[in-house]
């Protein structure tokens, strides 16, 4: 009956009346009215009839029945109220007819606010109904430099094409990405197939996501579907029922919660920092008596120097724990179908440690660890906040600086250059770093930037052409090419290349310490923040799998001077960002008498005021380059400045060819 269904939505009502007292906040419908006299609006834009999403109503337009509703819409009078009774007829209307007469509605910053109709929507929501239709005005907020202005008008170039209102992310560039995962390009109009597929998979979402008490989160729904359709892809995501949604979404509950808690990431910056537990849970109970692994590359190591330098990794591991372990490897595993493919392979080959070795990797990475909870899934990638999979990486800053002070030492000029591919995060710290180590050896020295991956340029000719010949390039070769362009080279006066430095990822010594604490009976770092924070590790020096190897050819003092140095960053005396350090045009980065945080280093957006060169755009760049900078780079706000993310601490080529 009508009645008992509104003394149970009045309950409901009363609730949430309560808690909204309890928290010190408003308790009943917002007024549209009442914020837009302190805003300044710039446009009025009538929309016609469409279907709205209810979770996006939030309020009156005036405030003349506010009041009958708590702030969840649901009714505060008494049963016995002509309100009560005009709410139950409605309730039976919708029962036997359903409701199809329009509200009337006005959209500000994607809300809505019921100008007739409330009791309607009222009915609706406690039905728990999708959506409703509305005749819809639009007040638009004159355009504001601030996040939730620049938020609205993404919004509004994402609604410009999509005409659909069935997201609302709280993060600038979400919009963005979710185009992007959809497969479909930033300036095209969707077709009917588009949005129904969208609003029926945010449908599916909204109440899996509902029933697993996702409200009670600090996340809402949109942002959490978009993490979602990152994990297991759009095409998938529109295909699954909500069953099938609700069932995925149990599996990866604790990426949504980490989400949800603001995707705090551990940073453990030397092997010291890894705890100790009984047994890494994640593995067969009790200490091994021996391992196997499983290492997927991109490409080939025989064409990618990224990939090569693991593959030495992996053969030092099987040489150094001869007879305990046994490792398999996997190439060209370039797609996500592919890294699937490789990890299940792995998985069915008895692997029980698997290390994805690209970027470009850890979507899939994510979905198969959830797939298979007792594999141990790591992927090397920085500034990752996923808890199933941990992460890893290294700072290549810590030799960039010190072959920027060989490279000043050496040099008899001021000009130097320097060689990166796209602009991910860690680039812009490698390039800074080699800037201020060559500025500390020569104060008047410049550092002429150039990318490999901008659409129609060849960085190293226009460096030939501006003559420079000291110039650090990428961190190796590969083993099908014979060529000298890597490390920091000289060309000289006949033509020929040599090479001074070369900075080294020892991937071997990462891989040694994570088995030898598997063997020694302990977890890591990953098992005991599991489900609470994301875990990278992010080691240097100190941990022996950064380095630097000289040319023999070296003059004695310089060796001199950089093993000093190396020894002192290796134990913590020295720091290559400490200040004052100041970017381009004189602004300070870092005072005097601080260092970086962890933080600036990885997500620095800045170049350094000796470097000579810029930022690219993402669309200047070649596509296969767009793809990495979409998982790992930096992010332009409308102004056309660039922004980065942060990363909370505790104390690149398919990542790494960048030179």
């Amino acid at each position: 009956m009508a009645s008992n269904d509104y003394t149970a939505a009045l309950k409901q009502g009363r609730r949430s009346y309560r808690a909204a007292l309890t928290k010190g906040e408003y308790p009943y419908l917002p007024v549209l009215d009442d914020m837009i006299s302190y805003t300044e609006v710039g446009g009025i834009e009538n929309l016609g009839v469409m279907d709205i999403p209810l979770s996006k109503i939030v309020g009156t337009k005036t405030a003349g029945r506010s009041n009958a509703f708590a702030n969840n819409f649901m009714p505060l009078l008494p049963e016995s109220s002509e309100f009560g009774a005009k709410w139950s007829r409605l309730y039976d209307h919708q029962i036997k007819d359903g409701i199809s007469d329009p509200i009337i509605a006005f959209e500000f910053m994607n809300q809505f606010y019921v100008q007739e109709g409330n009791k309607r929507v009222s009915v609706m929501k406690y039905l728990k109904t999708y959506k409703i239709p509305a005749t819809v005005t639009r007040l638009v907020p004159k355009k504001a430099d601030d996040a939730e202005n620049r938020l609205y008008y993404e919004f509004l170039d994402f609604y410009a094409l999509s005409k659909s209102y069935d997201v609302c992310f709280s993060k600038e560039g979400s919009y963005k990405k979710l185009v992007k995962l959809m497969g479909k390009k930033p300036d095209e109009v969707w077709s009917d197939d588009d949005r129904m597929n969208l609003q029926s998979a945010c449908i599916n979402f909204e109440m899996a996501f509902n029933k697993a008490h996702g409200d009670k989160l600090e996340l809402n729904v949109s942002d959490a579907f978009l993490i979602y359709v990152e994990i297991y892809g759009y095409d998938k995501v529109i295909e699954q029922s909500e069953q099938e949604i609700s069932r995925s979404l149990q599996k990866m509950w604790t990426e949504i919660t980490l989400a949800g808690q603001g995707s705090q990431v551990e940073l453990v910056r030397d092997p010291e920092q890894i705890k100790s537990t009984l047994f890494n849970k994640l593995l067969t109970a009790g200490i091994p008596d021996s391992l196997k692994i499983a290492f997927i590359y991109m490409k080939t190591t025989d064409t990618s120097s990224w990939a090569y330098a693991h593959e030495l990794g992996r053969q030092y591991l099987e040489q150094t724990f001869a007879g305990k372990i046994e490792t398999m490897a996997f190439d060209r595993a370039d797609t996500d179908e592919e890294v699937e493919s490789a990890i299940d392979q792995a998985v069915e080959a008895g692997c029980e440690l698997i290390f994805t070795t690209a970027t470009q990797m850890v979507n899939q990475s994510v979905r198969s660890a959830i797939k298979y909870p007792k594999v141990k899934i790591y992927n090397c990638s920085i500034k990752m906040s996923y808890s199933s999979i941990c992460t890893y990486y290294a700072r290549m800053y810590e030799s960039k600086f010190l072959m920027g002070a060989i490279a000043a030492a050496l040099s008899r000029t001021d000009r130097l250059g320097y060689v990166a591919d796209y602009p991910i995060y860690g680039t812009l710290a490698n390039i800074n770093a080699f800037a201020l180590g060559a500025k500390m050896i020569n104060p008047y020295v410049q550092v002429h930037l150039e990318w490999t991956k901008i659409k129609g340029v060849n960085a190293k000719e226009r460096l030939k052409q501006e003559g420079i010949v000291f110039v650090s390039d990428s961190d190796m070769i590969t083993p099908e090419k014979a060529s000298r362009e890597y490390g920091l080279y000289v060309e000289k006066e006949d033509g020929t290349l040599e090479n001074l430095a070369t900075p080294i990822w020892d991937w071997g010594k990462f891989y040694e310490r994570i088995v030898k604490n598997i063997f020694s009976g302990g977890g890591t770092e990953a098992d005991v923040q599991k489900g609470k924070k994301a875990v990278n590790y992010w080691w240097g020096m100190s941990a022996n799998v950064i380095d630097v190897i000289c040319s023999k050819s070296m003059p004695h003092g310089t060796n001199r001077l950089i093993e000093f140095l190396k020894n002192s960053i290796r134990a913590g005396a020295f720091h290559p960002f400490d200040g004052p350090i100041y970017g381009q045009g004189g602004v300070l980065q870092c005072k005097a008498g601080e260092t970086l945080s962890a933080d600036a280093i990885i997500t620095m957006d800045w170049l350094a005021e000796n470097v000579v060169g810029r930022i690219p755009k993402v669309e200047e760049l070649t596509e296969d380059a767009q793809t990495l900078v979409e998982f790992q780079g930096i992010k332009e706000d409308e102004s056309g400045t660039e922004k980065n993310g942060n990363v909370q601490s505790s104390a690149s080529e398919e990542n790494g060819e960048l030179g």
